[in-house]
């Protein structure tokens, strides 16, 4: 394997960790702002800022996303974003012993069954980590990032807790985060220009959106579900688009391919599992705005 990716590699390792102490913050900030509003973007940003605590934590994530272009203009889509899935399961850990937020058994169970399931997907990369794997189709492109914008608008828009607009938030980062892998191939001609290729107004649309669905995610709760299942929708979509989108080898064993596609079944379920059931005349977490 190249040094090049194995540095990609390592800097996607420092995502992981970063992204999930930015989660939290962000979530001891959210909570302590007034309620996202659709009807006023704007207004509901500056809100947020206004909390340090949640600056802080914007500011550890835009640090962490640092790293993750880094990471994918280094290393193949699929293997990044397995390592940072991988990282999954710092989230229970990070909340209880440094956050000091509840977390239940069934959080536990799906938290670990998704790092699981994405971590099983390294083992069946088969030869993607000879080069960076940037080459895409214009169409393919245009229809990826066009159906996962469209599904997040949608989700964010008839959501009204925290789990549904946690897979929005997702969808809009994976959009981005494949939208960096195709910017990435376009570096070395461009340089510099590169910030103003259209590409980069799509992946801070995106992105940005992204932040104000998280943000209402975050403030509906419950924080661990919210988190796992932002990052892992945003997992899953983008290593799905190594082999369909940047065209990184699929096994070529069935062995392997049925080792791939069960991982992705193991996600799916873990994902239903994540979200805790509400008890019988339990107050939505929406009261917490």
């Amino acid at each position: 394997m190249p040094f090049s990716v194995q540095l990609g590699l390592l800097l996607a390792l420092v995502t992981s960790l970063m992204s999930v102490v930015g989660f939290f913050l962000k979530h001891a900030g959210a909570v302590a702002a007034p309620a996202v509003e659709w009807r006023r973007p704007w207004a509901s940003t500056v809100a947020l800022f206004r909390s340090p605590v949640y600056t802080i934590g914007c500011v550890v994530a835009t640090t962490s996303w640092g790293f993750h272009v880094g990471a994918l203009a280094l290393a193949p889509i699929s293997l990044v974003q397995s390592v940072i899935a991988g990282g999954l399961v710092l989230v229970t850990m990070v909340a209880g012993r440094v956050f000091h937020q509840p977390v239940t058994r069934r959080e536990w169970i799906g938290v670990a069954l998704t790092a699981a399931g994405l971590a099983f997907l390294a083992a069946t990369l088969e030869k993607t980590g000879d080069s960076a794997h940037a080459d895409y189709d214009d169409l393919v492109l245009l229809a990826a990032v066009g159906a996962v914008t469209i599904a997040g608008a949608a989700l964010a828009y008839r959501g009204r807790t925290g789990p549904p607009l946690a897979v929005a938030a997702g969808l809009m980062w994976a959009g981005s985060d494949v939208t960096i892998k195709a910017v990435s191939g376009k570096a070395g001609d461009l340089g510099v220009l590169v910030i103003v290729h259209p590409f980069a107004f799509v992946i801070l649309a995106l992105s940005l959106v992204g932040l104000l669905v998280s943000a209402r995610s975050l403030q509906l709760g419950p924080v661990v579900s919210v988190i796992a299942l932002t990052s892992a929708t945003a997992n899953a979509l983008t290593i799905a688009a190594g082999p369909v989108v940047f065209g990184e080898p699929l096994p070529t064993e069935a062995g392997a391919l049925l080792v791939r596609l069960a991982a992705f079944a193991l996600v799916i379920a873990a994902a239903a599992l994540t979200p805790p059931p509400m008890r019988p005349g339990s107050a939505p977490a929406a009261t917490r705005a």
